[in-house]
């Protein structure tokens, strides 16, 4: 069975950064495109970042574009969203979703399965 844990989230002040860390456990996880979403309460989840397989393609979502990174280190079976300037704005549940197949969405839809998420919360 296929299994992702996110950790790395926490509580930070506005400007601050976290790295939120996707673990693969029972899969390689070099198999999959990998997505990070969001869900703040009372919001719809979305699309954070998305990377392929090989890593060779990203996308982001214009609210973080220039401020959150993702990568992957398939040696390490994980993947990483690097969030800077963080913001209030960001707090949300935040999850990672592999999908099977080419190249890489923020459609959730598109993503077979799902870690249990990491709360971050950015306050002061």
């Amino acid at each position: 069975q296929v299994q992702l844990v996110e950790s790395g989230g926490g509580l930070v002040q506005p400007g601050g950064s976290l790295r939120l860390s996707c673990a693969a456990s029972r899969f390689t996880l070099d198999d999959y495109g990998i997505g990070w979403f969001r869900q703040a309460a009372g919001k719809e989840r979305e699309g954070v970042a998305c990377i392929s397989r090989s890593g060779g393609i990203k996308y982001y979502a214009n609210s973080v574009k220039g401020r959150f990174t993702i990568s992957r280190d398939n040696a390490k079976n994980t993947v990483y969203l690097q969030m800077n300037s963080l913001k209030p704005e960001d707090t949300a549940v935040y999850y990672c979703a592999a999908r099977v197949g080419v190249g890489t969405t923020l459609l959730a839809a598109s993503y077979n399965y799902w870690g249990q998420g990491t709360q971050v919360t950015v306050s002061s």
